[in-house]
């Protein structure tokens, strides 16, 4: 693996994401699609279950986390897509507004398991 790859990886794991089910409005040109979110991190989600993007392709976000109202909205961009038939995205946020993400960071702290916690 080169370590350009290497760094990527990292990156997109730098933050703790935490398993999740809730929906995300995903908008392009015009189309808008109702994607099924897998797990959520304050740098990102992904997208389980579609027919990808390619990576670097910007879209649209809005969606509520469980148990809040409020309506997130963002831009996000394709990161990761399996190659072949495979199904599913990750999409990192761009420009995610302070509040939004303290939102996402408060949801992501208390539904991260604490060390030495059972499951």
């Amino acid at each position: 693996m080169s370590g350009t790859g290497e760094k990527e990886r990292e990156e997109r794991r730098s933050s703790e994401r935490v398993s999740v089910e809730m929906w995300v409005e995903e908008s392009r040109n015009r189309e808008t699609y109702f994607q099924r979110c897998k797990n959520l991190s304050v740098g990102g989600l992904f997208l389980d279950r579609t027919i990808p993007h390619p990576v670097g392709t910007i879209v649209s976000l809005r969606f509520s986390l469980p148990s809040d109202d409020t309506v997130i909205e963002t831009k996000g961009e394709i990161v990761n897509a399996p190659e072949g038939t495979g199904l599913g995205m990750g999409i990192k946020f761009i420009g995610l507004v302070a509040e939004a993400r303290d939102k996402i960071e408060a949801f992501v702290s208390r539904e991260t398991p604490s060390p030495g916690a059972k499951s």
